[in-house]
Formats: C-alpha cells, sequence, structure tokens
C-alpha cells in the first residue's frame, strides 16, 4: 500500500510546509522524538515499515493541514480567486531599463545576463508581493530578503508583454480592435487587466480547419515519443542521466538511451528505471508501453466522450472508480482514490492527507483539455482545473491549467511556442511559485545558448523540491521549449536531460511540439516508428489502439459543437 499509509506521508507534508512557508516545527519536532522516517526520496513507501507511528502520523497529518500558509494570497486554488488575480486591475507597471536582448533586466540580479522572460499580458501589472513571500523552495526559518530580479520577484518579470495577437479570436485573449479605451494594450506592451477574454468567435470553430486533425495526430505522437524517451531515467539524478548517456556518445542527448556500450560498472551504479528499462531502451523498444503519462490523456478522452465539456470533476471521480485500476495511480492520484473508497467527496479528496497535491499529476492529465479547445486557452484551463482539483490544489492545479492552456494555444495553427507559453501563463496567478518559476525557465533559456547551463541553473535555484514537485518540473518545461524554439527533437531531448521528472516533461514537450510540427510526417521517422502505431494500457477499450485512431478520437472532441 504505498503513496497512502500516514507513516508514510508525515515526511512528505512537512516537505510540503516547508516549501509552502508553512510553521511546522512543533509536529516535526514530535514526528522526530518518535522516530518517524524522512520522505522517502523516489519510492512511495518507506525502506522500514512503520505501522507502530500510524496513529500519530494520522494525528499530524491533520495537524499540518490545518496550519495557514502565508503564500495563500497569491497561491488560491478557488477559481474566483485565480481569475481575480490574473484578470483584476491593479495599477500601471514601472519602466525599466532594456537589455541588448530587447527585454528588461536588472543589475544587480543573481542571473545578469539571464533575459527577462515573456509575461502573460497581464502580468506585468500584477501587485508587487510581499518581501518575505516564500517564493522559493526554503524553510521559513531560513528565509533571506530576495536580491531584485531573484526568482519570483516583481523586477525579473516586469516590461514588455509578447504579442499574442496571432490567437484567433476565440483564443480568449481579446483584439485591441474589440477592446474599449481602458482596455487597450498599455504603452509599455502590456494588456491592462480589466480586459476580459473575448468569447470563442462562432466562425472560427475548428471544424473549419482541416490541419487539426494532423496536428492532433501529431501530438499523440509527440507526447508517446518524448515519455517513452525518459522512461528509462525516471527517478535518476541528473549526473546519472548525463553520465549514462555521454557513455554511449549521446550527450547533448539526440536519440533514445542504450544500454549497449555502458560500462558494466556505470551501470550498476545507476541502474536504469527498474519498471521501464525493459520496454524503453533502443535495442528493446516495441511500440508505446503503458505509461500513466498516456493512461490519463485516455482518460480524459473518456471522460469528454462521456459527460461533454460541462463535465464535473464528480464526473471525473466516478469515470476513474469505473475505469482507472487503483494500482495504476501514484501519489496524489491513489491518495485521492483511497479518499473516494473512504467516502470523502470533491475536492476534498485533493487535501485529505494528501501531501502530493502540489506535485505533477494533474499537469499530466491535461494535454487532453487543450487538445479539444485549440484556440481558446482560458475555456482548456478551465476544463483542466475540473479535472485537477479531484487531486491537487495550487501550484499543482496551476501546472495542469498552464500545460492546458499552452497545449491550446498551440493547437489553434497561429502561435509560435513562445506565444503558446505566453498564454499559458496568463491563466495562472503571476505571483505563484509556478509562474515565477516558469518565468525563470523561459529566461534562462535565452540567456544561455548552452542548455547544460539552463539546466544546472535551474537545478540550483530548485532543486530543494521534490523531483516530482509542479514548481521545478514546469521550469524545466518552459526552459526546454523555449530553447528548442519548436524543434521536436530538441524540445523532447532538452525536457528529458534536464532530469526531475523525465518521462511526464518529454511527454508533455512531445505535445506541444508534435502540435507546432504541425503533421506526423513532419517529426522524424527515429521517434516515430519504433512506435508501431501502437499503444498499451490498461484503461478498458484502448489497449493496442493507434495513434491515428486516437487523433482522430480526439478531433471529435473538439469539433463537437
Amino acid at each position: 500500500m504505498t503513496w497512502v499509509q500516514p507513516e508514510d506521508l508525515v515526511g512528505h507534508e512537512l516537505r510540503q510546509a516547508a516549501e509552502d512557508g508553512r510553521d511546522a516545527r512543533a509536529p516535526a519536532a514530535r514526528w522526530a522524538a518518535a522516530g518517524g522516517p524522512p520522505a522517502p526520496e523516489t519510492a512511495g513507501a518507506s525502506a522500514t515499515p512503520r505501522p507502530d507511528l500510524r496513529p500519530l502520523a494520522e494525528e499530524l497529518l491533520d495537524a499540518l493541514a490545518a496550519l495557514p500558509s502565508p503564500l495563500a494570497e497569491h497561491e488560491p486554488t478557488a477559481l474566483p480567486d485565480i481569475r481575480a488575480l490574473t484578470t483584476a486591475p491593479t495599477g500601471t507597471p514601472h519602466a525599466e531599463p532594456e537589455n541588448g536582448a530587447g527585454r528588461p533586466s536588472t543589475p544587480d540580479s543573481p542571473y545578469r545576463g539571464c533575459t527577462a522572460p515573456a509575461t502573460s499580458p497581464y502580468e506585468a501589472q500584477s501587485p508587487q508581493a510581499p518581501e518575505d513571500t516564500p517564493l522559493r523552495n526554503t524553510p521559513p526559518e531560513a528565509l533571506e530578503p530576495r536580491e531584485p530580479g531573484s526568482y519570483g520577484s516583481q523586477e525579473n518579470h516586469e516590461g514588455t508583454a509578447p504579442d499574442l495577437s496571432g490567437l484567433p479570436r476565440s483564443g480568449g485573449l481579446p483584439e485591441t480592435s474589440r477592446l474599449p479605451e481602458a482596455g487597450r494594450p498599455s504603452e509599455t506592451g502590456g494588456l491592462p487587466r480589466t480586459a476580459a477574454p473575448a468569447p470563442p468567435h462562432p466562425k472560427n470553430r475548428p471544424a473549419h480547419d482541416p490541419a487539426l486533425l494532423p496536428r492532433l495526430h501529431a501530438s499523440w505522437l509527440g507526447r508517446a515519443a518524448g515519455c517513452l524517451l525518459g522512461k528509462p531515467v525516471e527517478k535518476l539524478p541528473l549526473d546519472a542521466i548525463r553520465a549514462l548517456a555521454r557513455a554511449t556518445g549521446n550527450w547533448p542527448l539526440a536519440t533514445w538511451f542504450t544500454a549497449r556500450g555502458v560500462p558494466p560498472e556505470l551501470l550498476a551504479a545507476h541502474p536504469w528505471n527498474r519498471r521501464s528499462a525493459a520496454t524503453s531502451l533502443a535495442e528493446n523498444i516495441d511500440g508505446m508501453p503503458e505509461d500513466d503519462d498516456l493512461n490519463y490523456p485516455l482518460l480524459g478522452l473518456l471522460l469528454l466522450q462521456r459527460h461533454g465539456r460541462d463535465f464535473t470533476t464528480a464526473d471525473v471521480a466516478r469515470l476513474w472508480l469505473d475505469e482507472l485500476p487503483a494500482g495504476r495511480t501514484f501519489t496524489a492520484e491513489r491518495v485521492a482514490y483511497r479518499n473516494l473508497l473512504d467516502g470523502v467527496e470533491p475536492p476534498l479528496t485533493a487535501v485529505r492527507r494528501n501531501p502530493f497535491r502540489e506535485w505533477i499529476g494533474a499537469q499530466i492529465r491535461a494535454d487532453v483539455h487543450g487538445w479539444t479547445r485549440p484556440g481558446d486557452p482560458v475555456a482548456a484551463a478551465a476544463q483542466a482545473y475540473r479535472d485537477a482539483v479531484l487531486t491537487h490544489t495550487g501550484n499543482g492545479v496551476y501546472g495542469a491549467m498552464f500545460v492546458a492552456a499552452t497545449v491550446a494555444a498551440a493547437a489553434s495553427g497561429t502561435a509560435d511556442v513562445h506565444r503558446a507559453l505566453a498564454a499559458g501563463l496568463s491563466v495562472i496567478p503571476p505571483r505563484s511559485r509556478l509562474a515565477g518559476a516558469v518565468r525563470l525557465g523561459i529566461g534562462a533559456a535565452r540567456a544561455h545558448p548552452d542548455f547544460d547551463a539552463v539546466v544546472d541553473l535551474l537545478h540550483a535555484e530548485l532543486g530543494g523540491y521534490h523531483w516530482v514537485h509542479a514548481v521545478p518540473n514546469a521550469a524545466l518545461l518552459a526552459a526546454a521549449l523555449t530553447h528548442a524554439d519548436g524543434d521536436f527533437s530538441r524540445s523532447v531531448c532538452a525536457a528529458v536531460s534536464g532530469g526531475w521528472d523525465t518521462d511526464s516533461n518529454g511527454a508533455t514537450a512531445g505535445s506541444v511540439a508534435g502540435l507546432l510540427a504541425g503533421h506526423p510526417d513532419r517529426l522524424p521517422e527515429r521517434w516515430t516508428s519504433p512506435l508501431k502505431n501502437r499503444l498499451s494500457t490498461s484503461v478498458p477499450s484502448f489497449d493496442g489502439i493507434g495513434f491515428d485512431t486516437l487523433a482522430e478520437l480526439t478531433h471529435l472532441e473538439a469539433v463537437r459543437p
């Protein structure tokens, strides 16, 4: 019973408390005095079972969840509060000098020379966060004032907003010609936060886009290839990933991992992922093996087929109980699943004894909501939100909304990768840690031509988070997509080569880059041929299905009136 026993969860909840600034010193002292173990680094259970600690663990988990977080104001979970932060009027941005790359930069930033990333059209006017807000992964007792321009600070991301005018009118971002005077772009380039998203225009329905089907086909293939690339090195530390690839001349990463030619002592020191090695190395790939990064898009497709775009979170819960084997769930999803079986109803399923509620699980479920809302990032984010809150809160939800909106923009066929990422940023709270991490990733990718340097910077800044947490993985995903500039191979290879949740990041990067490629024939054959147009899964009725068929089924939901 991994990922759910209270004695295995306390260490994770203490870590989560430190990350979001809750004062957990008293519960931590009680846990340590009782001999409680720390959070398992990679597994779902502690090395030595301690069922004797279960009563204390249950008490502490409930007490920890009740502690107030100083980030609550900037990281809400309720959708109206999220929307208020991304659309409420808050004032006028201040001007900053431009650096050589045309983006604002702060002279005393610890990332001197790292150009500031593009921001959401609303974000340039977001309020300044309190200086003591813990926007990094730092325990409260170790917090120090930020240097201007550091990760999460306002100085590092104000300035010229990206040009999103290429998105169709249904994309949730209003055209200047449709705005009242108060909603026109400001002289500094950002759309004022008073500008509400335009409603979908009936003439821009995806049914009128004959290129949508091949885009979706390329995206399904890209998601599978990126996931498969990352599977053998999932859970491995960054230095191990680099060493294994370099041993076979595959660094910078450019193709599948292989055990051929790797010295035995290196394999002994850094063994491949136990569950995946038999099906995901170059020498043994035979179709796409089962993975939760593909299972969840299948479930999302089932959800839309049965309930349409107006599904509820309760519909998601019922679908899981009907179609998702419990043993195929992990982290927050398994906790929520157990909560459902215990009679807990959504959205309490996401918060009851769930220390994984800000991890990446909701994010890997989000692509289907973007695929079926092409050109409408706001609606895609709203769908992803209703899916995500079954299992996640705060930054865990923002990760899903960010990805869904990014995918929706890329699916429009009119946005490049940079506009797509800007659309993703536009739907999440600008002062949240996840938004700050995305900006950090984009800025680092723009500043450094060597992606290894980008990854090293991200790991130095965000390495204190758990490797499955949504915040560092969103930063890496944004960095990989930015650095690759739309190139498919570079996108998936960069995402996987950065470590952390390698298969999930590779999958999302491949999905976005596949949409940008626009057609399966534009994806290199070395990535698509081994998939053999066959997906293995335990989701009923889908085992052995082809990606071409999945694209057709997704297209039907995208064009549904």
